[in-house]
């Protein structure tokens, strides 16, 4: 160099934060742009000053230019770091967003297992309580046949023995009344009304040998009989008659028991019949609600 003229030396700080590929990229340009324009100027300066003209020197405009570079590098470092302020609060407040959806998550996962072994529990107990209604309404209907079958068995036995005390309560009241009506007309219809009743089951066999010995030894003497055997008739026929009435009374009686014991058991029947088709109408009505309790349940 010349007598005179002294170099300058400049710095350049670059930013504190790392610039991006494309800053860096264009920044090293620009530096070798401006060292090649530095040195340029330099030698344009020398001889400048050699020829001793007066004008802007070649330095003040590399000073002006690095000022510009490193007021351009500073803008540009702002920026960087306004944006990296933005990019940090966004993953900030996402993080804090993120961590609060995992939590609130979780809490819900904990929730939704309490009400799914809540839910379980519940099925499992209404499935226990179905199964108890459908065998309590299998019992009941089971109770309802076997109580029919023994009703019609009993109601059979009813219209039997009915039919047997009645048509033994009309054939005595016929005998009694053609004995009574008869007593000194001995014709053979009086014996035929008598006769019948041996054919009774319910005649009792000490009553059957006493008809059949009456009517034997009245037919054994003939129907032409004089006062004296009349009157031995009439006598013989009293007993009958006496023996035919308390078996008349002693029937009416037993039928009318047996009538009570019959309108009795269709009471009981009736009332039980009702009772088990109340059961089993509550049980099914219990049972089709918790089907469905069950059904949403498990859907929930």
């Amino acid at each position: 160099c010349s007598a005179g003229f002294h170099p300058v030396v400049l710095q350049y700080s670059p930013p504190r934060t790392r610039p991006s590929m494309q800053l860096r990229s264009q920044m090293a340009s620009t530096v070798a742009a401006a060292t090649l324009l530095l040195v340029g100027l330099v030698g344009h300066a020398a001889a400048a000053h050699e020829s001793g003209r007066s004008e802007v020197t070649p330095v003040q405009k590399v000073i002006e230019l690095m000022e510009g570079m490193l007021a351009k590098g500073k803008s540009e470092k702002h920026d960087e770091q306004v944006q990296f302020a933005a990019y940090k609060q966004f993953c900030d407040d996402t993080t804090v967003e993120k961590k609060r959806a995992i939590a609130e998550a979780n809490e819900k996962i904990e929730v939704l297992k309490a009400d799914i072994e809540k839910y379980t529990a519940t099925a499992a107990k209404l499935t226990e309580e179905i199964a108890a209604h459908d065998e309590d309404i299998s019992v009941w209907k089971g109770d309802q046949k076997a109580a029919t079958k023994v009703r019609e068995l009993e109601k059979a036995d009813y219209d039997a023995m009915h039919a047997d005390y009645s048509e033994s309560i009309d054939a005595l009241e016929r005998a009694i009344a053609a004995l009574k009506k008869q007593a000194y007309d001995r014709k053979q219809s009086s014996f035929v009304q008598v006769s019948a009743l041996q054919k009774l089951s319910l005649i009792p066999e000490s009553a059957k040998r006493a008809i059949d010995a009456f009517i034997q030894d009245e037919t054994s003497e003939g129907l032409e009989v004089s006062a004296p055997e009349a009157y031995g008739f009439e006598f013989q026929s009293h007993g009958v008659i006496e023996m035919l009435e308390k078996l008349l009374d002693k029937f009416m009686a037993e039928r009318t028991d047996l009538e009570k014991t019959e309108m009795n058991s269709k009471h009981a029947y009736d009332m039980l019949m009702q009772d088990l088709t109340a059961q089993i109408e509550q049980a099914t009505q219990d049972r089709e609600e918790k089907a469905e309790l069950k059904a949403k349940t498990l859907q929930a």
